[in-house]
């Protein structure tokens, strides 16, 4: 299949090994792997993979990446299936299909194959592919079975990491995974809902991603086991090599697409409710937020069935219940006259969601949005059908969406859900950057800007601990747009105050920012001060009446709120970075630090972007904080005090404080304090220069909600640091034009120092001596 990337390559001639070459080579990679009997290029016999025919194609994605399918031959070994005919899962985009250099059906015909700068070679006994450099270095080594389905693979010698949202933690050497997708994939009181994707990072320069089949893995040997789950056939493996961590990420954008913008204001506070005790409640919550001025940018409501009481009928129903919501238009105007934007609850159950928005609806495959006569949720339902339940709801003024459940729906149909809020919000607001937060997913939903939770997780010290890696392990896994139930979901007798506000902590340093759970009056800013809880929703939890007094939690809360939204600017240009390069959001350290081991094997830690450095503090009554800096000098947020990297340091905390450091020579670009996203504040954009090194950032701004910036409508600074000269250069970045005003004030300060500078740039290169 053709590639842009490779369109202009001719196809290589194999070459020939002799003999005592192709022994030379096997012995490289192991006894093991001696043919018996003598080696006879070019011999007859078939090769054959888990008791089939099969023909091996070699096709070069890019200079770091090789595609390696194993597809079956139909008709007694005669003719090969048509991969590409085969119904397509949608993970794949063009640019990583690849293009086609050899296909080998002969078990004697021995490599190599030249694939741009990585060099491949089968041999037949065992069946064994080799995925190896031009100087003979050995990148990957895959092990087939002539007769039982499986294949092993390299572990190599670094933490192994990626294979999607949840699972055990955080190099996933040592265990097993069944991939199993939804809430029953592994623990879920405190790893949450699995979203397993096949893509595996090897921290020592490779990624393996296994698009076909899905199966399961088994990394308790000294090589990695990957058993298919029905069909074994046919095999569709990518292999990438890369020194730089940023390399590999990219590949695998390259394979399953790169991100799609969000608006702006799904990068806010999300308040979340459960049952509702009718439109006055609706409107004190949304009234309270702005009195107090906690920073919020949208309110979700969950349906009727999981709450007795809430924003519709039924699960699945796309009727409103009158009880809260006796005209839902004018509340909703109401709500957008506070800023706020509205977010409501679906959920769809069944096994296949086929079609797109673009299609038309079939009337023989029409069924309600929801369960049928019998009471029953359809196994099959068609995307064209089902769609249009949602236009009502758009008509009136939603602005979100929160699909839940589909744990039953196969991996195209999580994938295809995806699409669907995508595409479909499009149609009635072409405009309009959507949002969708689901509970699944599979490889190739950031092409959709769909954001993902961790799912019904329980609310215990435990959990928490654990999801500072599983953010890591995701981000990795191409999902840059995640978050938790801050607080979890399910409360126990561990829920307190103090839970809440460290959940917080890390919330407002996870792409979605969002609290939701039983007795959800507890997930409110206030809620720990109210005396109220909520209604009850969980029968063994009774939260202690003290902690329902606890003066501490709201201004906290407040405080990092507040903290949210003056990073924004930064925030949104590493989001924009993100969409252009795969790089998450939620950084796992080794993507700037390969080369320090200690950093690449820190899971309870991660960056913000580039520049910041987050450690979450997930000990009860914690007092101090153990953390790891990397190598280089470092500086306290909260202090502005530099410290040295390269070791592990002891920052001591109260509750108010997680440890946060910026990176010397980094340009922190920080907006004033925000109720809401879009809003328009007359104060200043600060620029809060860390020094100690050199260094060169950015900021990145466009409208926030439409899709204006595709066609050029954006603004990119590029801001440079020269530590010995104190020197900081702004300058507007090729292709980029400045956005209104057309002459900006930006406050300008050296870390570590109360003196600032004021400034006006209108796109001119300028300098600025500090």
């Amino acid at each position: 299949m053709p590639s842009r990337a490779t369109d202009h390559l001719p196809n290589p001639t194999p070459v020939r090994l002799s003999r005592r070459d192709a022994l030379k080579r096997l012995g490289a990679v192991g006894a093991g792997l001696l043919l018996p009997g003598d080696i006879v290029l070019g011999q007859s016999g078939d090769i054959v993979i888990a008791g089939e025919p099969v023909e091996i194609v070699v096709s070069s994605v890019s200079p770091a990446t090789v595609r390696l399918t194993v597809v079956p031959r139909a008709n007694g070994g005669v003719e090969t299936q048509d991969f590409a005919s085969r119904p397509a899962d949608g993970a794949l985009v063009p640019e990583g299909q690849g293009h086609v250099l050899e296909r080998r059906r002969g078990a004697g015909a021995v490599g190599p194959i030249r694939a741009r700068d990585l060099v491949v070679n089968f041999i037949a006994s065992p069946p064994t592919l080799l995925v190896e450099t031009p100087e003979g270095k050995l990148i990957q080594r895959l092990t087939l079975d002539a007769q039982t389905p499986g294949m092993s693979f390299l572990l190599g010698d670094g933490p192994l990491l990626g294979l999607g949202q949840g699972g055990p933690q955080f190099d996933r050497k040592g265990t097993t995974d069944r991939m199993r997708s939804g809430q029953g994939g592994y623990q879920l009181s405190t790893h949450g809902a699995r979203v397993p994707i096949q893509w595996l990072v090897g921290t020592d320069g490779w990624g393996l991603f296994i698009h076909q089949p899905l199966g399961s893995f088994d990394f308790t040997g000294t090589e990695g086991r990957f058993t298919p789950g029905r069909d074994s056939l046919p095999l569709d493996v990518f292999v990438v090599s890369s020194r730089d961590p940023k390399q590999i990420m990219r590949e695998y954008a390259r394979i399953t697409g790169l991100a799609e913008m969000p608006a702006l204001w799904t990068l806010g506070y999300l308040q979340s409710h459960r049952t509702l005790g009718g439109p006055d409640e609706i409107m004190s919550v949304a009234r309270t937020m702005r009195e107090k001025k906690l920073p919020c940018d949208a309110l979700i409501y969950l349906g009727t069935e999981f709450c007795p009481s809430g924003w519709n009928t039924r699960n699945g129903e796309f009727t409103w219940h009158k009880g809260n919501l006796p005209d839902p238009k004018a509340t909703i105007a109401t709500l957008h006259e506070q800023h706020f934007k509205v977010v409501l609850h679906i959920v769809i159950e069944g096994r296949r969601l086929t079609g797109t928005v673009h299609e038309p609806c079939d009337p023989n495959d029409a069924v309600p949005s929801g369960r049928d006569e019998n009471d029953r949720w359809p196994a099959n339902r068609s995307v064209p059908c089902y769609w249009p339940y949602h236009k009502p709801l758009f008509d009136v003024g939603v602005d979100g969406w929160w699909p839940d459940q589909g744990d039953g729906l196969d991996a195209a149909s999580r994938l295809n859900r995806h699409r669907m809020y995508w595409e479909g919000s499009q149609l009635y607001r072409p405009d309009e950057r959507p949002f969708a937060l689901h509970r699944n997913g599979s490889a190739g939903m950031q092409r959709y800007a769909a954001f993902l939770w961790s799912g019904d997780v329980q609310s215990r010290w435990e959990t928490l601990r654990t999801h500072v890696p599983i953010a890591v392990n995701t981000g990795l896994s191409g999902i840059p747009y995640w978050g938790t139930d801050i607080g979890g979901f399910v409360p126990t007798s561990e829920y307190t105050g103090e839970l809440h506000v460290r959940w917080f902590q890390f919330g407002a340093f996870c792409t979605c920012f969002r609290a939701h759970g039983r007795n959800w009056h507890l997930r409110l800013p206030w809620g720990w001060n109210d005396g109220d809880g909520g209604p009850p929703e969980t029968g063994s939890f009774n939260p202690d009446p003290a902690e329902l007094k606890n003066p501490q939690v709201e201004p906290i809360l407040k405080k990092y709120l507040e903290l949210r939204y003056r990073l924004l600017p930064y925030t949104y240009t590493a989001v924009r970075e993100c969409c252009e390069t795969g790089l998450p959001i939620m950084r796992a350290l080794w993507l700037h630090y390969p080369d320090d081991p200690a950093a690449v094997a820190r899971g309870d830690q991660f960056l913000w972007g580039r520049d910041m450095l987050v450690a979450p503090v997930v000990e009860q009554d914690a007092s101090s904080r153990r953390l790891y800096l990397p190598r280089g000098t470092w500086v306290d947020f909260w202090t502005e005090q530099p410290v040295e990297g390269g070791r592990e340091i002891e920052r001591p905390v109260d509750l108010e404080t997680m440890p946060l450091y910026v990176r010397a020579g980094a340009i922190l670009p920080l907006g004033p304090v925000k109720q809401y996203a879009d809003e328009q504040v007359d104060e200043p954009l600060s620029l809060v220069i860390y020094p100690g090194a050199d260094g060169a950032s950015a900021l990145y701004e466009d409208d926030g909600r439409s899709f204006a910036y595709r066609q050029g409508d954006f603004m990119r600074i590029e801001m440079a640091w020269q530590d010995d000269a104190r020197l900081l250069t702004l300058k507007l970045a090729a292709g980029s034009r400045m956005r209104a005003p057309a002459s900006r004030t930006i406050e300008v300060r050296v870390a570590g120092r109360q003196k600032k500078q004021i400034i006006s740039f209108d796109g001119q290169p300028m300098e600025v001596h500090l």
